[in-house]
């Protein structure tokens, strides 16, 4: 029999002494439980993706030494081998590559062969192609290895079964989007369908600037059917047991639930924004609070990944901002307990007004002019950069995808911030996801989820005035953006002409506000960051 030990770890990016500790404690961990082998994610003891560190050279030399310190402690272990993720420079190439630590000694190294160039994915910039199957021999049990990527097509995993693998050995960093842990189950095992082997899948976990990695690690039998499934969104280590040709299920440990759609995507955010804030060392958040659904919505995932201690809301009335938004702000921050400070804007607006007066001639009335609403926006962002100057604390964006994606931002106002929280959740799921939080209580109130959104920058105003209704734009801008439909197969699907091309108008000619705009969460499949890389400057339309 052999046991196999899952380390689904949360690695730093570029904390190589830090990550190292977490494989170590891993691997004690393992050991205790009677493991024979520890599997680790992918590149875990270097994190990922580690970008551009793997231009430097010393960052090579630091995970050598540091892979080599883990060779000489795991000889105290008794005899554990442990299977570790990192980048090697190896004869003047470059690899993302897996070395087996067996009895004190690197005793061999996996390169991984097929290297993802799509998505959020830039190996091919960093690294060379493997070319060659890796299988090793433990307790009778011959184990192939593969990284990632590598599963995802037929090749590298049928060539390891070839080289004689009874069992596969896969090291992973997948990052998440909605049901993507569906879709890798789904992958996995047409790769045990093709070879008739068994596989283990180790995860990363954690937040990485706008990607989150879930875990959820797993393994399959020989017939694709799952006989371990460890946690998403929650490092973990877990053993499997191959004995008499096949991964078997231990009946005592159950499989970790598969959860819904909005527990998962709520449960993505809030690990995107603990990991961001702790990792990079704030001592908390701040945030504008509006009364609206987006700033509530985020103020309850700032709360449940931080704690209301490090939370503080600023509400900043204007002459337009309504009672009941008043009344919200307050509610909520009741409810969550927050720091909670109200700052009125409209001293500000006038000293605006007065200033720009001789430079802009007669200033129209506020409900005629986009200048004066974009003040109202830029003396919020001003004065929650101040706060964050003097508390050292990250200013939360509350903006959404649908926001994000046509425009319907401030530039300097309410993109001013460091963290987009919702960046990548269209204003339909900000909605779905608001009700599923009160499914377990009141979180935000039904009349914030339930009233016409408005930026409140002049009087009477609500965003369908400015833009077609949400079910509608999220439609299209999901079709064109996420699944490359044209103007013309979209409106085909039954969309009104006027709307599909006012909204890909919209979000072609937002792009250069995109590109100042604060990192955030990536949860969907195509999200506006790492896998958006339009030109600005850019005249193509469509024929």
């Amino acid at each position: 029999m052999l046991t196999i030990a899952i380390a689904q770890i949360n690695s730093v990016v570029g904390d190589i002494p830090g990550n190292a500790d977490k494989i170590r404690a891993a691997a004690a961990t393992a050991r205790q439980a009677g493991a024979d082998l520890l599997l680790t994610p992918e590149l875990a003891l270097c994190g990922y993706p580690p970008e551009d560190l793997l231009l430097r050279e010393d960052f090579y030399r630091s995970c050598n030494a540091a892979l080599a310190a883990l060779a000489r402690d795991f000889d105290n272990l008794d005899g554990i081998a442990v299977l570790v993720g990192h980048p090697e420079e190896h004869a003047g190439r470059y690899y993302n590559a897996a070395t087996l630590i067996a009895g004190g000694q690197l005793a061999g190294t996996y390169r991984k062969i097929d290297l993802p160039n799509y998505e959020v994915f830039d190996e091919k910039r960093y690294f060379d192609a493997g070319e060659q199957p890796f299988v090793f021999e433990l307790r009778g049990v011959r184990c192939g290895v593969n990284i990632c990527a590598d599963i995802w097509e037929a090749g590298p995993a049928e060539a390891a079964r070839e080289a004689g693998a009874e069992l596969l050995l896969v090291l992973n960093a997948s990052p998440y989007h909605l049901e993507k842990q569906q879709y890798r189950a789904l992958i996995a095992r047409e790769r045990v369908a093709a070879t008739g082997i068994p596989l283990v899948y180790a995860n990363l976990v954690g937040g990485q600037d706008e990607l989150v990695f879930d875990g959820g690690s797993f393994a399959l039998d020989k017939h694709g059917a799952i006989v371990c499934r460890l946690p998403q969104f929650n490092a973990a280590t877990q053993c499997v047991a191959y004995r008499d040709g096949d991964l078997r299920r231990d009946e005592h440990r159950p499989l970790a639930p598969v959860l819904g759609r909005e527990e998962e995507l709520h449960a993505a955010l809030v690990l995107g924004v603990r990991d961001y804030i702790g990792k990079n060392g704030f001592p908390g958040v701040l945030l504008g609070l509006s009364g609206g659904i987006d700033s509530a919505l985020t103020l309850a995932i700032a709360v449940h990944a931080l704690g209301r201690e490090k939370v503080h809301a600023v509400m900043m009335p204007s002459p337009y901002t309504s009672q009941i938004s008043l009344d919200d702000s307050r509610y909520l921050a009741r409810q969550f307990g927050i720091r909670y400070d109200e700052i009125p804007i409209e001293p500000a607006m006038r000293s605006y007004e007065a200033l720009l007066g001789p430079a802009l001639g007669a200033l129209p009335l506020p409900d005629n002019d986009t200048t004066l609403e974009n003040i109202q926006a830029r003396i919020r962002g001003n004065l929650l950069m101040a706060l964050s100057n003097r508390s050292g604390a990250l200013v939360l964006t509350t903006g959404n995808k649908s926001e994000t994606a046509v425009g319907y931002c401030t530039l300097y106002g309410d993109m001013a911030g460091g963290f987009a929280v919702i960046k990548d959740v269209y204003k339909t799921l900000v909605y779905r996801l608001a009700h599923w939080l009160n499914h377990h209580g009141e979180v935000i109130p039904d009349r914030i989820i339930d009233r016409a959104p408005s930026a409140e920058l002049k009087p009477n105003q609500t965003d369908q005035d400015s833009l077609p209704p949400y079910a509608t734009l999220d439609a299209i801008i999901e079709a064109y953006m996420e699944h490359g439909k044209s103007e013309h197969e979209i409106v085909a699907a039954g969309h009104a002409a006027a709307d599909v091309h006012r909204a890909i108008g919209l979000l072609k000619n937002a792009e250069y506000k995109r590109r100042p705009a604060p990192v955030g969460i990536r949860v969907t499949p195509r999200g506006f960051g790492k896998d958006w890389r339009y030109p600005i400057t850019n005249r193509y339309r469509e024929e």
